[in-house]
């Protein structure tokens, strides 16, 4: 069968992907940006890639009419704060062009919406699978509450919180009950729901077998983990502390945060349809998701990650509009280094950030990290999604990789961080000498008393960053 698969660049697409390869199924995937599309080498030759938009109903005209069924897997978690607008946008145009082709089955991955009360990132995507119902085709609604898996932005503010906090003063939503489920199991329900009649023209909550409330999950991961933590719950902290609290401790964005945390306050427990013994699916219980999750982080097999998407940062344009670095107008930071062993210098530069760090004066790169995140900016907790693999569209800290080849020897980054005005920071080895450049756009008069103030530091940074690679 082909199938049409949204969202195939973001958290479940990449999981759900190669899932559908295997059972047979050659695979249409929608992505805004072609550069940020790395589907394993193994299945390239059952994927078709169609670059579009699905705010652009011009754009739509590129999805093929011979598909059999669609997933719609695309999420804003308010990128935009008019995201549900957007959302809507987005669903009537999908539902019009699939229309138009013939499918007869769509699923959309949702969240779970069983109270009368709900926040405004749970009201749109009711709103969407409303929408979604319309259309000529049969609709399977999975709603899914909290996912626990490597890369998942609710595990990622589960492992931070403990991780990092032996005692928390928290807010008093840590109480609201919610039913985990592992991602795993999330595929496992999207892949046997497909073609499935008896998933046809409903809705289905889908969790684990553990109701717990958010304190009793911080605690679990505590115990998992080995670590003593304790919670104390105080009434007085308001959402937008709350989305502060968030914000300053994990690797969460400001407006991820902010959704988040009212989401959180609203109790997410599955209705009993009974779809797991219908799908023959046996989810895992919480703290055994969490085992395998660790398990995975410790083996670097993340494959998809929440840090990796737009939202962790300030990008929301395609990579194209950056990757022609400008040179007009720019202050532009020129060094090389003769290489003493290319492939240790290779190896270097695909290590960079994360737990590797910058390689010389790490507690500047801290500092400017902190200082990033008070202003509102990412900072360095997002860390990186593996250790020595790199792929365009990736997080690197505050970076966004622009362009990643190995071969080639070449690496180009565009800052996240806050600045006023335009940063990339590029790697390029040419004829045993790396060659290092820092570009920056500045805006206005404040963009250039910027890097001049700082010069004394960037000099000293850039310098010894660039020894550090090549030695």
């Amino acid at each position: 069968m082909r199938i049409l698969l949204t969202g195939a660049t973001g958290y479940i697409g990449k999981r759900l992907l190669p899932a559908l390869v295997d059972m047979g199924h050659e695979v249409v995937c929608c992505v805004r940006d072609r550069k940020r599309f790395n589907p394993p080498e193994s299945i390239r030759n059952n994927v078709t890639v169609v670059e579009v938009d699905f705010l652009k109903e011009e754009s739509l005209e590129q999805i093929p009419h011979t598909i059999d069924a669609a997933y719609y897997l695309m999420h804003s978690m308010s990128s935009s704060s008019d995201y549900e607008k957007l959302e809507e946008i987005s669903a009537k145009n999908f539902k019009k062009i699939i229309d138009q082709t013939q499918a007869h089955h769509v699923v959309y991955l949702s969240g779970i919406v069983n109270n009368e009360s709900l926040s405004k990132h749970l009201n749109s995507r009711k709103a969407v699978e409303e929408i979604l119902s319309e259309g000529n085709y049969k609709l399977t609604t999975l709603r899914s509450g909290i996912i626990i898996g490597s890369g998942s932005a609710s595990f990622e503010i589960i492992r931070d919180l403990v991780e990092k906090l032996p005692i928390m003063i928290a807010p008093k939503w840590l109480q609201t009950k919610c039913q985990p489920i592992a991602v795993r199991d999330v595929i496992s329900f999207l892949t046997k729901s497909l073609f499935n009649p008896i998933t046809y023209n409903n809705n289905f909550d889908i969790g684990g077998p553990d109701i717990l409330s958010y304190k009793q999950m911080l605690l679990g991961y505590a115990k998992v983990r080995g670590l003593k933590r304790r919670i104390i719950s105080v009434p007085i902290m308001t959402p937008k502390l709350s989305s502060y609290w968030l914000y300053f401790v994990t690797s969460t964005s400001y407006k991820l945060a902010t959704s988040l945390v009212n989401s959180m306050k609203v109790e997410v427990i599955c209705r009993d349809s009974q779809l797991s013994e219908a799908l023959g699916i046996a989810p895992l219980p919480y703290e055994e998701a969490l085992k395998k999750t660790l398990l995975k982080i410790e083996e670097n097999e993340i494959v998809s990650s929440w840090k990796d998407s737009w939202i962790s940062g300030r990008m929301d344009q395609n990579i194209s509009e950056f990757i022609n670095v400008p040179r007009h107008g720019c202050l532009i930071d020129i060094r090389e280094n003769d290489i003493k062993d290319i492939k240790r210098t290779l190896n270097n530069i695909w290590r960079i950030g994360g737990n590797t760090g910058w390689y010389y004066a790490t507690s500047l790169w801290k500092i400017r990290g902190y200082i990033d995140k008070l202003v509102g900016g990412v900072g360095l907790r997002r860390g990186r999604t593996h250790p020595y693999e790199i792929n365009v569209g990736d997080a690197i800290d505050f970076w966004r990789v622009l362009y990643a080849n190995k071969r080639e020897g070449r690496l180009l980054l565009f800052a996240e961080m806050k600045l006023p005005g335009e940063a990339w920071l590029e790697f390029k080895i040419k004829n045993d000498i790396l060659y290092q450049t820092a570009t920056f756009r500045p805006k206005g008069l404040w963009g250039r008393l910027y890097w001049y103030i700082l010069w004394p530091v960037h000099d000293r940074i850039f310098e010894g960053m660039i020894k550090r690679i090549t030695v």
